[in-house]
């Protein structure tokens, strides 16, 4: 995206706050049309000192106390100025970061799964901010910057018209330096944002996983990573800086020449008569007032170029294609009867690997359905088939004889309970994540689902039982107790079907058994899809279901399956040989 386009969809994103946005310019107007008025009052002052012993006191009295009242009205002038820009850039930049958090909730899992975590993280929070302090800049400086510029060359024009013509000709010369240094500096700083989130999704990885890193003892490894990504974003954050920092050393030098022609010019005008001492002192003051702005406007030029790197990052993810959204007659399953049928199905997630290849299935309502096989063979993807969090690449999944592409997807989930074997609990209370589905739920009711899921009595160990915050993902618990709250919340949703995909693999033997006593009573009467790897749990699936390479390659009930001493009894007989 060109940067013009880039910027003006930036800038469209104050729209609604476009009463600041005049206010801004009406008081930078002000501001800046007293900071102008100051200079005449210290010209006359100075021309007020005539000679030793004769100071025309009285008059200089009259102006000193204008210019305290000009001075202060433009402070806080300013001041007001600031609070607007203030109001403009965080609210802007907050619509900005909602707008892309927004889209993070409607975007295919597709797009969460190939991109790195801590990189997206790194554009919500960081870019962002990085956009706020370019906006900031500009809306502070730049107002005041153009109106200084336009408010000096009027009160030049009044005190001598051919020394103005020459600041205005030869002043230019430091916009061309900016805008050439500029150019190179855009994607100096695009590639330091990029860099930026490559080291946030490094440290994100790694301190996520810190027990695995020591574990395997890849301590020195993650340093070494670290250093190399550091050191590279040392050396484009050297680059970016220096070129955006020679910008103001640049236009400062045009500015000092003009300020030395304006002196040497004035002084020659003022031998002559043409100009007074107090005028000359007042067009210096204009001169150096006149060009300050070109310093600050070539500085939000440079901000500016960061600004937009970082804003392109944070498009990337407001512009990312959205999942299929829901067909405008798209019904909502109110209670779903069980049954499910997949019918001639095909999925991959990379086009050229294939995975699940024309797979059909019929299930009743009520049945409970066990799903086994080797890693990768495609249980857990079939289940994401089923909560539609994927959309298949061919034939069609059936829902209480509904297409799902018919149904709600909020519908269709709502349907289904999922305990699975990763586990995800939020930041707060032991209560807040057990009714994490039903926020609404009574006192009783989430007891009764954690004595159900037989975690009742550890949440009583805790220090303030049900109250007590769970910091985040859950660390202070363990991963067992974890997945005892996560089965609780399954539990107090009470869904039409389920879904467990290893959903006791954390927990001990003995609790397992209790909490397998307390599934078999939640699923019956309910539709159950059921992965494991310890076969032992799913001796009582009314059909087990064989999968290798995306194929359904035997299916039955255990002591059938047993029988044909195929595939699953090789499977089930490795988890008992001695």
């Amino acid at each position: 995206m060109p940067k013009q386009r880039l910027l003006k969809r930036l800038l469209s994103f104050t729209r609604p706050y476009l009463p600041y946005l005049f206010l801004a310019l009406i008081l930078a107007v002000i501001s800046v049309s007293l900071s102008l008025y100051a200079p005449v009052l210290t010209g006359r002052a100075v021309d007020l000192v005539i000679a030793k012993g004769q100071v025309n006191f009285s008059a200089l009295k009259s102006l000193l106390t204008t210019l305290g009242f000009v001075v202060a009205i433009t402070a806080f002038s300013q001041w007001l100025m600031g609070l607007c820009s203030n109001k403009i850039t965080y609210l802007t930049v907050r619509d900005i970061r909602l707008k892309a958090f927004e889209r993070l909730q409607k975007v295919p899992l597709r797009f969460i799964d190939s991109n790195a975590h801590g990189d997206i993280l790194s554009r919500v929070i960081v870019d962002a901010e990085q956009v706020a302090d370019g906006l900031l800049m500009g809306f502070t400086q730049l107002f005041t910057g153009v109106v200084t510029i336009f408010g000096t060359i009027g009160f030049m024009l009044a005190i001598n018209v051919k020394i103005t013509l020459l600041v205005v000709f030869v002043t230019p010369l430091s916009l061309f330096v900016a805008n050439f240094i500029a150019r190179r500096t855009f994607n100096l700083f695009k590639l330091q944002s990029e860099t930026r989130g490559e080291m946030s999704a490094m440290v994100e990885e790694t301190i996520g996983n810190m027990k695995v890193v020591k574990a395997f003892g890849r301590e020195p490894e993650a340093i070494r990573q670290f250093e190399e990504i550091n050191e590279r974003l040392r050396v484009c954050g050297i680059k970016a800086l220096f070129f955006s920092s020679v910008t103001n050393p640049c236009t400062r030098f045009v500015n000092g020449v003009v300020y030395t022609l304006v002196g040497i010019v004035g002084a020659l005008t003022a031998v002559t008569g043409l100009l007074s001492v107090g005028q000359l002192s007042c067009f210096l003051s204009y001169a150096n007032q006149y060009t300050k702005p070109f310093n600050e406007i070539s500085g939000v030029i440079a901000e500016l170029q960061s600004a937009l790197a970082s804003a392109k990052r944070l498009f990337e993810i407001i512009d990312a294609e959205p999942e299929t959204p829901d067909s405008p007659d798209a019904a909502v399953l109110t209670r779903a009867d069980g049954s499910v049928v997949l019918d001639r199905v095909s999925f991959s997630y990379v086009p050229e690997i294939k995975l699940i290849e024309d797979l059909s299935l019929s299930v009743r309502p009520g049945q409970k359905i066990a799903i086994v096989g080797r890693t990768g063979c495609g249980k857990t993807t079939l289940i994401n088939l089923l909560m539609r969090f994927y959309d298949v690449n061919a034939g069609q999944i059936i829902v209480s004889n509904k297409k799902v592409t018919d149904l709600t997807r909020d519908s269709l989930r709502a349907s289904f309970g999922m305990v699975l074997q990763d586990t995800w609990l939020k930041a707060g209370s032991v209560r807040d994540n057990i009714a994490y589905g039903r926020p609404n739920a009574s006192e009783y009711e989430i007891a009764g689902a954690a004595v159900a899921a037989h975690a009742d009595s550890f949440i009583k160990r805790l220090p303030d039982g049900y109250d007590t915050q769970i910091a985040e993902d859950g660390g202070n618990l363990s991963q067992g107790q974890k997945q005892l709250l996560c089965i609780a919340r399954a539990m107090l949703s009470l869904p039409s079907m389920l879904i467990l995909d290893e959903a006791t693999s954390s927990i001990d033997t003995r609790t397992e058994i209790y909490v397998q006593k307390a599934f078999d009573d939640m699923m019956r009467g309910r539709t159950s899809f059921i992965v494991a790897h310890r076969l032992s749990t799913i001796r009582r699936a009314d059909l087990i279901l064989v999968m290798d390479s995306g194929r359904i390659v035997e299916r039955g009930t255990h002591e059938e399956l047993l029988a044909r001493k195929g595939f699953y009894a090789d499977l089930y007989n490795s988890q008992f040989a001695i």
